[in-house]
């Protein structure tokens, strides 16, 4: 008989033989797969050594184009808004300070100027401050002279009344400049407003600058006053031209809601990249097109233009 013994012999044999096996088929493995990682490295290094180059080269680009047009700027909008004036509306925080410097200057060097800078705040557009706007727009503590529609919501009131004090309508008078002033003061009581600069003056035409776009439940209820907003002061005096970013152009933004109404978009200029250089630019010269009755879509988003029409020079 097999003893025990022989059994505990056998079974440490097979257990060795497998863990043998297991030890050379790992060791002849390990020196394929090893080989094959380490080649995938180096193709992964390679291929990002590659990408930083090519992010330099783009940057360079970036950098030369940008100082290009920062140079060609002020020839190619010199005189568009000859004598002209131009009142800033930011629509929200998404709106620097240092855009409106640049495009005060750009304004500027096109031969126009810039009256004052109208910063809405988020109240403007709530629709929880309706009921106080339409208290006070439709209160007795309105200047003299306005006249507001006999029906509409706080928001196409509201827009009226701003129309009326801050835009210079094409060969009509110029509105009262304590008007103006009581206006803004009242609507800044209501923190729906902040005017910035020492003063702001009566203009022809409005930059409206926008960024972002609305989100949650009275987003569209936002987007609908400030495009009676824009509208307003559009149809008013003698052009607006609604500035923003890319954001700004989708369908929760402001311009994304204008070019979206083929009635809206035929009437007010939009640009959806004023945060660049040559988006400044098409701005005036969209400004330019406005006066001359002449409305369009501009930037980088979807059926625009690079560019607006450059005027013809003078002979």
């Amino acid at each position: 008989m097999i003893d025990f013994r022989y059994h505990l012999v056998s079974l440490i044999a097979v257990f060795l033989a497998v863990a043998l096996g297991i030890v050379i088929g790992t060791t002849a493995l390990n020196e394929p797969i090893q080989a094959d990682i380490e080649g995938q490295v180096a193709d992964l290094e390679q291929d990002k050594r590659a990408l930083e180059d090519r992010t330099q080269e783009l940057e360079g680009q970036l950098e030369s184009s940008q100082a290009f047009e920062e140079a060609v700027g002020p020839v190619l909008v010199d005189g568009t808004l000859a004598d002209r004036s131009v009142v800033l509306v930011p629509t929200n925080e998404s709106v620097t300070a240092e855009t409106v410097e640049e495009m005060t200057a750009l304004v500027d060097q096109a031969g126009g100027s810039v009256t004052g800078v109208v910063r809405l705040q988020p109240e403007y557009s709530d629709p929880a401050t309706a009921s106080a706007l339409q208290s006070y727009v439709t209160g007795s503590g309105l200047p003299a002279g306005i006249q507001l529609p006999e029906s509409g919501d706080a928001a196409t009131l509201v827009a009226s009344l701003l129309s009326q004090v801050l835009m210079i309508p094409p060969g009509g008078p110029v509105p009262d400049t304590a008007a103006l002033s009581s206006v803004l003061a009242g609507l800044t009581a209501l923190d729906v407003l902040v005017p910035e600069g020492a003063s702001v003056a009566p203009a022809e035409h409005a930059i409206v600058l926008t960024g972002s776009g609305f989100t949650g439940d009275n987003a569209d209820q936002r987007n609908a006053a400030l495009v009676e907003l824009a509208t307003a002061l559009d149809a008013r005096g003698a052009g607006a031209v609604v500035a923003g970013d890319a954001p700004s152009a989708r369908e929760n933004g402001l311009i994304g809601v204008l070019r979206a109404d083929p009635a809206l978009a035929a009437a007010i200029s939009t640009v959806d990249n004023v945060g660049t250089v040559l988006g400044r630019i098409s701005t005036v010269l969209a400004l330019g097109q406005e006066s001359l009755g002449t409305s369009g879509m501009y930037g980088t988003g979807e059926d625009t233009q690079p560019v607006p029409p450059l005027p013809a020079a003078a002979p």
